[in-house]
């Protein structure tokens, strides 16, 4: 049998390519993999965490219409060393979480900041137990 063997990337459409690229590099350290035209017109843009290896695609495709994002719909989960130390780097941008953050007794948590196009980031602090969910 043959199976899916590992998860390569993720896509995102968007209206804005350059304001999300800044948001993805400056607020998350997202690093740019490559850019690309595809076969039917799209501009990509693949970014990377520094120690993952899936990548995020971000895409513009205008002649597929305005992207409106519903609320709740999809998030990216990254995985932070500090919530405090990230919420004061979101401090220093002139940004702060939507939502949280939010700690468990063992000292893992989540927060939240929006992204631009209306989706969502999940910023995760491992407790000694696994995820902060």
């Amino acid at each position: 049998m043959s199976y899916a063997k590992r998860l390569l990337h993720t896509r995102y459409r968007l209206n804005d390519l350059e304001g999300s690229v800044t948001f993805y590099k400056t607020v998350l350290g997202l690093v740019e993999v490559r850019r690309q035209k595809s076969p039917r017109g799209s501009e990509l843009v693949f970014l990377k965490a520094p120690d993952s290896e899936e990548l995020i695609e971000l895409c513009y495709f205008p002649s597929g219409g305005p992207v409106q994002v519903q609320p709740d719909l999809t998030h990216l989960a990254f995985e932070v060393d500090s919530l405090e130390d990230f919420g004061r780097h979101l401090a220093k941008l002139g940004m702060a979480y939507s939502d949280g953050p939010h700690f468990k007794p063992d000292g893992g948590g989540i927060a939240f900041v929006d992204a631009p196009e209306g989706y969502e980031i999940e910023l995760i602090q491992m407790g000694p137990t696994g995820p902060g969910y």
